[in-house]
């Protein structure tokens, strides 16, 4: 029953606290008319429960943290498998040759950072995305993944451009994981 009724109760009594304090200030009320007083309290604290209680029901579609968790395991558990026996493609070899063209500091830095291929930039209108934590700050599990649709598709045409592309999208990723911000990336020409 708590688990029912408690978040819509601690939220409407946050935004009744709220509501009142505001009120309060901008209107103070007269003691003439304890009446209408009464009226528009009850007015307020109707609206307040059905705005908290309509809130907690549209954020219960949210994914539950042990099912996120055991997703995120089972993603973690994947990437860590052998890659497919099959041989690299043609755009896959474009991303080995820009990640062996790094820096030897920067490969020591990406020997446990999986870098993924990826046919979903066009959901995310990006030609590549870093995700977790930084160098800094290694809270959460690396990965680098280049998109090669939205590659390809922007610089397909020409395969030098296609190459030079990958190779700036690979350090911009790489970038990310050591701690520049998009701002800083592009500072550096990236």
């Amino acid at each position: 029953m708590r688990e029912i009724f408690g978040p819509p109760l601690r939220a409407a009594a946050l935004i009744a606290f709220l509501t009142g304090l505001v009120m309060l200030l901008l209107n103070p009320p007269s003691f003439a008319g304890v009446g209408d007083l009464l009226a528009l309290l009850a007015g307020i604290v109707a609206i307040v429960l059905i705005t908290a209680w309509v809130t907690v029901a549209l954020l219960r579609g949210e994914m539950p943290e042990p099912e996120f968790r055991r997703l995120e395991e089972r993603s973690e558990a994947l990437a860590r498998q052998p890659p497919p026996d099959r041989e690299p493609t043609e755009f896959d070899e474009l991303v080995i040759e820009a990640l062996d063209d790094l820096p030897e500091q920067f490969r020591q830095v990406l020997e446990r950072t999986p870098v993924v291929v990826s046919s979903q930039g066009h959901e995310f209108r990006a030609y590549g995305h870093y995700i977790g934590g930084t160098i800094a700050r290694d809270v959460y599990p690396d990965r680098i993944v280049i998109y090669q649709d939205t590659l390809e598709r922007d610089f397909g045409h020409d395969p030098d451009l296609l190459r030079a592309q990958v190779e700036r999208t690979v350090r911009h990723e790489v970038a990310h994981h050591l701690g520049w911000d998009e701002r800083g990336v592009r500072d550096l020409g990236l």
